[in-house]
C-alpha cells in the first residue's frame, strides 16, 4: 500500500492505491515434488482412465499433482499450477474434470488427464474456499463453501460452456475483498498452451445457486450420489441440509458443542456420518439417520480431534483420522474399532483405493497403507480391537490411553516423498542471498536473482552459518519474502523494488563502464520475464479484419501498446549473467494485471501471447520501456572535514551529496584533487547558498595529464568516521549503518595518511 499525493496538490490531498505486485516463488531442484503439506487426496479409478489408475494430491505449496502407478513406483505425470495460494480441497466431477478449491477464494476446474490444463476459475467467494462436494452420479453438480459463510452450487457444465457475447469489463471485480460478494461470477479461461487468456462472460454471466443460511465459517460438505441432498457445517456448531437444485433448506440439526470439520454422506442420503472438535480433549464422532432427523449412535475412538474419514462402499465402516496421528478402522454397527496404523504427523486426508487407504498429513510426503476394504473384518481379525467408547467422553479417553492399543500394520506399502518445506530464513546484508533451514534441518543458500541454491551445507547450525556469512555492507531493501507456500516467495512491489543499485564492477557483469550502475529490482524482472520477452518479438503482427477491427488488445495505453513494445530499446536488453534464472525447475511468476485476477504461471510457459493487461503496469513500464518510479532517499548527505589537529587544508565547507552506493574511494579522490588543484573556497557550492547540498564528484577521479609538475604530486589521503579508518571499497550507506549509526548527517574527516 502506497500513498500517492495527487499531482499538483499542495493542500494536503493523499489517496491510497494498492498498486498490483508480482511475486516469484523459486523451485528446489525437483519440483515433482510436493513442498508442503498436503491438504487433499482424490484417486481416479481404472475403469474410467483407459485402464489407468491416477492419484491426484493438493497442496498448501499451490499445486495439484497426478500421480501414475508403475510397477515399481509411483510417477508425478502432470503438475496443476495456477492457484496462488493454499490448495484446500479436490474432488473429481466424472471422468476428465478435476475441481479445486484455495485459500485464494477460488475454485478452479482442469482437465485431469492434460498435462496441467486449467479449464475455468470461477470467482464468487469473498474469502478463503475451504471444502467442495461433488455428486457422483451427477457430475455436473459441485458444491463449495468457506471461510465467508457461502456455499454455492454449481453446473460445471454450464460454467464451462462457451462464451456466446464478449464482455471487456469482466474480472475487474474479482480481487473479493471479505463482504464483497460478486453477484455474477468471473469466469477465467487458461487454455490448452496454459497460456493466460480471459474469457469473457456472457452479458448477464453464469450465476450459481446460493445456499443462504451460514452465518460463520464453512469447513465441512458432503453430498449423496445423485446431487439432491447437501449437508454442510462449520463454526456454528449445527448442520444445514439443502436441496442443491434450489439452494433452499431443507432441515437444521442442532447438538453439537463445537466445530464440525469433515462430513461424509450415503450413496442413498439417508445416513452420514461426522466428526468434530469439542472443546478442550473431548472429541467424538456421530451417526445421524437424517430421515429421523436424530443422532443414532456416539463413537469415541480417538484421543484428539478428527480430521479425516472415509467409508466402505457400503458404509458399514469407517476410517478416520486427525490431530491424534492415528489411523482407525470403527465397525458402525458392532462398534468394533481397531488401530491400523500410527504417523508422525497429524493426518488431514485419506482415499481409499482397491485394498489400501492413502493418507495424507500435514508434511509434504503421502504415503499408502494395506486395508482390506472389500473385507474389513480381516483387518480385526489382525488383532488389537476395542469397542469405541460412548458417553461419557471422559470415560472414554481413559479406557484408549489405558488400552494401548498395537497398530495391525507397521509398513505403508508405498511412499510418495516430498521436499521438506523452509521453515526458517535469514536474509543476507548484500540482499541477493537469502539463507533458509527446512523441517529436515538442512541448511541452503539462495541468490534470488537467479532463483538457484548457491551451496547445500547439509545439516548443521542455522545460527552459526549465519554469523559466518555475515557481510558488512548496506543496501537498501528492494524485496520482501515469505515461505507461506513452503518454498521462497519473492514480493517485488512499486517503487521499493527499484531503490537498490550496484555497480556492474560488483556485479561482475563484463562490457559496462567501471562506474555503471545496475537496478536490482528492473534486472531481476528483465530476467523473470525474459522467455516472455524473447517469444512476443516473434509472434505474428496482429491481424485486421475485414471490419477493420485489429485482433490485438483495445485501449493498451500509449506507453506499452505493441509496436512501442517491440520497437523499445530497452527491451531489447540482455539478460546479465547474475539475472539468468534457470530452466530446469524454473521460477513461477504470481502476479496479476488490470483485467482478471492473480495469475500463477512458470517463466518458461509463457508463448509470448500473453496480454499486457495482464502484467502490472509498472512491470512493463521498466523492462520495455526502462521508465522507473521516482524514488526517495538515494542520494545521502554528509560533512567533509579535516580531522581535528590535522594541518590539511580545508577542501569544503558546505553538505555533500552523493549516491549512497558510491565508495569511499571516490571521496579519497575527491579530497585529493582538491587539495591538489588548490580550487579556491569561494568556488564550492556550499549547502544553503545554492539551495542545497554540493554534489560530490562523482567521476573516475583521475586527475588530467597536464604540463604541471605539481599535479602529479599526489598525497595519500585517509577518510575517516568515529575516528575508525574507512576501507576504500566500503559504502557511503554501509558507513553511516555500521560506522555513523546516527540519525543526524554523516560527518566524515580526512587526514594525510599515517605512515606504518
Amino acid at each position: 500500500m502506497h500513498r500517492v499525493a495527487s499531482s499538483g496538490s499542495n493542500g494536503g490531498s493523499v489517496r491510497t492505491r494498492k498498486e498490483k505486485k508480482l511475486t516469484y516463488v523459486l523451485n528446489d531442484s525437483n519440483d515433482s515434488k510436493h513442498c508442503a503439506g498436503v491438504n487433499c487426496l482424490d484417486v481416479l479409478n481404472s475403469s474410467v482412465s483407459n485402464d489407468q489408475s491416477y492419484l491426484f494430491t493438493g497442496s498448501r505449496d499451490g499445486t495439484l499433482k497426478r500421480w501414475a502407478f508403475d510397477e515399481d513406483a509411483t510417477i508425478c505425470s502432470a503438475t496443476f499450477e495456477s492457484h496462488v495460494d493454499w490448495v484446500n480441497d479436490a474432488a473429481l466431477a466424472g471422468e476428465s474434470t478435476l475441481v479445486s478449491c484455495s485459500s485464494d477464494t477460488t475454485v478452479k476446474t482442469w482437465d485431469s488427464l492434460s498435462d496441467g490444463v486449467c479449464t475455468r476459475t470461477l470467482r464468487q467467494h469473498s474469502d478463503y474456499v475451504t471444502c467442495l462436494a461433488v455428486a457422483a452420479k451427477n457430475s455436473n453438480v459441485v458444491a463449495s463453501g468457506g471461510l465467508g459463510g457461502e456455499v454455492f452450487i454449481w453446473d460445471i457444465e454450464a460454467a464451462l460452456s462457451p462464451v456466446t457475447k464478449p464482455n471487456d469489463a469482466m474480472e475487474e471485480s474479482s480481487s473479493n475483498g471479505p463482504g464483497n460478494s460478486q453477484p455474477v461470477t468471473s469466469l477465467r479461461n487458461v487454455g490448452s498452451s496454459n497460456n493466460i487468456s480471459t474469457q469473457s462472460s456472457p452479458s448477464r454471466g453464469y450465476t450459481p445457486t446460493i445456499a443462504k443460511g451460514h452465518k460463520e465459517s464453512v469447513y465441512a460438505l458432503a453430498m449423496n450420489d445423485a446431487g439432491t441432498m447437501l449437508v454442510s457445517g462449520g463454526t456454528e456448531k449445527v448442520l444445514r441440509v439443502w436441496d442443491p437444485r434450489t439452494g433452499s433448506k431443507t432441515m437444521k440439526l442442532r447438538g453439537h458443542t463445537d466445530n464440525v470439520r469433515v462430513l461424509l454422506l450415503d450413496s442413498t442420503g439417508s445416513y452420514h456420518f461426522i466428526s468434530f472438535l469439542l472443546t478442550g480433549a473431548k472429541f467424538i464422532c456421530r451417526l445421524w439417520d437424517l430421515g429421523q432427523q436424530r443422532c443414532l449412535h456416539t463413537y469415541a475412538v480417538h484421543t484428539d480431534s478428527v480430521w479425516a474419514l472415509a467409508c466402505t462402499p457400503s458404509f458399514t465402516h469407517v476410517y478416520s483420522g486427525g490431530r491424534d496421528q492415528s489411523l482407525y478402522l470403527t465397525d458402525l454397527t458392532t462398534r468394533e474399532s481397531v488401530l491400523m496404523c500410527t504417523k508422525e504427523h497429524p493426518i488431514q486426508q485419506l482415499a481409499l483405493q482397491d485394498d489400501s487407504i492413502w493418507v495424507a498429513t500435514i508434511e509434504s510426503s503421502v504415503e499408502r497403507w494395506p486395508a482390506e476394504v472389500k473385507s474389513p473384518e480381516k483387518d480385526f481379525e489382525r488383532g488389537g480391537s476395542f469397542l469405541a467408547g460412548n458417553l461419557s467422553f471422559n470415560r472414554a479417553r481413559v479406557s484408549l490411553e489405558g488400552l494401548n492399543p498395537h497398530p495391525a500394520y507397521k509398513e505403508p506399502l508405498v511412499t510418495i516423498p516430498g521436499s521438506h518445506p523452509i521453515v526458517q530464513h535469514e536474509i543476507l546484508n548484500n540482499k541477493r542471498q537469502i539463507l533458509t533451514k527446512d523441517a529436515g534441518d538442512s541448511v541452503k543458500l539462495w541468490d534470488i536473482t537467479k532463483g538457484v541454491v548457491v551451496e547445500d551445507y547439509g545439516k548443521i547450525s542455522f545460527e552459526e552459518k549465519k554469523e559466518e556469512l555475515f557481510e558488512m555492507v548496506s543496501i537498501p531493501s528492494w524485496f520482501t519474502v515469505d515461505t507461506r507456500l513452503g518454498c521462497l516467495s519473492l514480493h517485488l512491489e512499486t517503487p521499493q523494488c527499484f531503490t537498490a543499485e550496484m555497480y556492474s564492477a560488483d556485479l561482475k557483469v563484463s562490457g559496462r563502464p567501471e562506474d555503471d550502475k545496475i537496478n536490482l529490482g528492473r534486472e531481476t524482472l528483465k530476467g523473470l520475464l525474459g522467455h516472455w520477452l524473447a517469444k512476443k518479438k516473434h509472434k505474428p503482427k496482429p491481424q485486421v479484419l475485414t471490419s477493420g477491427d485489429i485482433l490485438s488488445v483495445k485501449d493498451t495505453k500509449k506507453n506499452l501498446n505493441a509496436s512501442k513494445s517491440e520497437d523499445s530499446s530497452a527491451a531489447n536488453d540482455p539478460v546479465y549473467p547474475p539475472f539468468e534464472f534457470p530452466s530446469v525447475s524454473p521460477p513461477s511468476i504470481i502476479t496479476e494485471g488490470s483485467q482478471g485476477g492473480p495469475w500463477r504461471k512458470k517463466i518458461t510457459e509463457f508463448a509470448g501471447t500473453e496480454d499486457e493487461k495482464d502484467f502490472p503496469l509498472w512491470c512493463l513500464d521498466a523492462i520495455l520501456n526502462n521508465r522507473l518510479p521516482p524514488r526517495e532517499n538515494t542520494k545521502l548527505s554528509f560533512f567533509l572535514h579535516p580531522c581535528e589537529g590535522s594541518n590539511v587544508q580545508v577542501v569544503t565547507l558546505g553538505k555533500l551529496s552523493a549516491p549512497q552506493i558510491l565508495r569511499v574511494h571516490k571521496v579519497t579522490n575527491y579530497v585529493v584533487e582538491k587539495m591538489v588543484l588548490d580550487s579556491p573556497l569561494d568556488s564550492l557550492a556550499i549547502d544553503g547558498a545554492r539551495g542545497g547540498p554540493q554534489p560530490l564528484f562523482a567521476g573516475n577521479g583521475l586527475l588530467p595529464t597536464g604540463s604541471k609538475p605539481w599535479q602529479k604530486l599526489r598525497p595519500s589521503i585517509e577518510i575517516l568516521c568515529n575516528n575508525q579508518v574507512l576501507p576504500t571499497e566500503m559504502s557511503l550507506a554501509t558507513v553511516r549503518a555500521f560506522i555513523w549509526k546516527k540519525p543526524e548527517d554523516l560527518i566524515l574527516n580526512y587526514r594525510v595518511a599515517i605512515a606504518k
